[in-house]
């Protein structure tokens, strides 16, 4: 049992490392940043980001939420995959 326990904790060790995950680039996605579609056309400031990583924006009063999964960040902007129309019937 001894023996086992040292071999144990470096298997761990080594597993550990397996896990982890280098922070994407939606870690850099903050209020305030600029979300365009995937044409280039500008949606809106970010609102909020959720816990998820998805982001929220407010267009003429109106809160809609945009999946993280669509989110990329490009030269400072925030980009979704998806159109502004699409964006903008999410609501």
């Amino acid at each position: 049992m001894k023996k086992i326990l040292p071999l144990l904790t470096i298997a761990l060790g080594l597993a550990v490392p397996a896990f982890a995950q280098a922070p994407s680039d939606t870690a850099l996605v903050g209020a305030g940043k600029p979300l365009v579609d995937a044409n280039g056309d500008r949606i809106g400031p970010v609102y909020r980001v959720g816990d998820d990583g998805s982001v929220q924006v407010i267009v003429d009063g109106k809160l809609y939420n945009v999946p993280a999964a669509t989110l990329s960040v490009a030269d400072g902007k925030v980009v979704t995959s998806l159109k502004k129309k699409e964006v903008l019937g999410r609501h």
